[in-house]
């Protein structure tokens, strides 16, 4: 079969059916609250499938449990014996959202980088992945400018999108294949014609976004460290380390590991989340926590999302989903942050722009409406003044250098006293 197909929506159930009898089935339900969750589910006839709304919570938990035992231990006399626990269960996790699909790929990378993490690889490695693009993105969604979605061109083994009375399905990968060969009297060929429908939804779903941010520019002003401790300061105020954030961000991947006694010769070492926001996750052995204040690891964790993952991974490693914004009540979230970086960066790049253009003017090399000129034109194109100036002609790097140096040079007494 071709890799573009059509699944009409009165076969979505039975398709469903037939892989829930041949593996777990994982779906976003909605449950008796209004909240929707991803769920393992036995009988699709039996829940109500909600492909609308992005699921309140990602399904990290599915691939990094909250709590996972990692291997039993017993004492025998002065020796010990040890037991992995390796899970082992072959899953469908449909009804994927761009930005959580993209997160899961972003863990790929992490768990698998230098020591291979056997207990996260062995479920994601057991799992297929079936994603349904946006087409109408949530409230507080950003995926656009995480480049995470609406939409994504690679990394699922089936892509959805809804073109109303059916399913444009694209094969993105051989485990995609296995499932509509194998249950190909489900499917039918896409035409021409449903491809352009196709198009035209993803064109219009990427003009729908509520919320943008700059996510290139707030990592920009991290790594040059244009970011004042004031900022630090307040968000450091305003967080309550609830450690909300880091939980439901499909992202976050810091653990701790301990070991429990089940009885006096038993017990179990247990992997779990943590969090960097949280007050211990530093604390050393002696009681020292070199990140005792609430601003230093909320510093931490921005950075961490932004330029050290970047640096490290070439991505960012927040997908844009919103989810943050949604549980965070001091507005310490990933929107309001590059805001308030941006906004402030802004200013501050304005007050130099005002301070130049007047060195400038005392100068003689330009005139205010020059000046007032180049400002109107370097709000539109976000260049520094200097390179403007420079551009429309009306000075050089020489000039501005030989200004400056005047300004900052510290003048000579005229005469001694006598």
């Amino acid at each position: 079969m071709p890799n573009e197909l059509i699944l009409n929506k009165e076969h979505l159930t039975g398709f469903l059916r037939k892989i829930a009898k041949e593996r777990e089935l994982i779906a976003p339900i909605k449950n008796s609250y209004g909240d929707t969750l991803f769920e393992v589910i036995s009988s699709v006839d039996d829940v109500s499938l909600d492909l609308e709304s992005r699921p309140a919570m990602p399904p990290k938990d599915f691939f990094l449990p909250p709590t996972e035992t990692l291997f039993n231990y017993q004492r025998e006399g002065k020796q010990y014996r040890f037991e992995e626990v390796l899970p082992d269960v072959s899953r469908v996790l449909f009804g994927l959202r761009s930005c959580d699909l993209w997160a899961i790929l972003f863990l790929d990378v992490v768990f698998q980088e230098n020591f291979k993490d056997r207990y996260y690889l062995n479920r994601r490695s057991n799992t297929i992945l079936i994603n349904i693009g946006c087409h109408e993105p949530m409230l507080n969604c950003f995926c656009k400018s995480a480049k995470s979605g609406p939409f994504l061109t690679q990394g699922y083994d089936l892509q959805l999108t809804d073109l109303g009375d059916r399913f444009f399905v694209e094969v993105g990968r051989p485990r995609g294949r296995e499932l509509v060969d194998k249950w190909d009297y489900f499917f039918t060929s896409a035409t021409q014609k449903d491809r352009d429908e196709q198009y035209e939804i993803v064109l219009e779903a990427e003009s729908k976004f509520g919320q943008t941010v700059d996510l290139d520019m707030a990592t920009s002003r991290l790594i040059n460290h244009e970011v004042d401790d004031a900022l630090w300061e307040e968000l450091g105020n305003r967080c309550q380390g609830c450690g909300g954030c880091a939980y439901v961000c499909p992202t976050c991947y810091c653990f701790n590991i301990v070991d429990r006694p089940v009885s006096e010769t038993q017990g179990e070492r247990v992997r779990m989340h943590d969090a960097c926001t949280l007050a211990g996750f530093t604390r050393l052995a002696g009681g020292y926590n070199p990140r005792q204040e609430r601003s230093r690891r909320i510093r931490r964790r921005f950075y961490h999302k932004l330029p050290f993952a970047i640096e490290k991974y070439h991505r960012p490693s927040c997908v844009g989903c919103g989810r943050c914004m949604e549980i965070c009540f001091g507005r310490v979230d990933m929107i309001h942050f590059i805001k308030m970086v941006c906004e402030r960066g802004k200013k501050a790049s304005q007050e130099a722009s005002l301070r130049l253009g007047e060195i400038l003017v005392q100068a003689g090399l330009i005139s205010r409406e020059e000046l007032k000129v180049a400002l109107e034109k370097q709000a539109d194109t976000g260049k520094p003044l200097g390179i403007q100036l420079i551009e429309d002609g009306l000075t050089t790097t020489k000039e501005i250098a030989l200004a400056l140096g005047c300004q900052l040079r510290i003048p000579e007494t005229a005469g001694t006293e006598g």
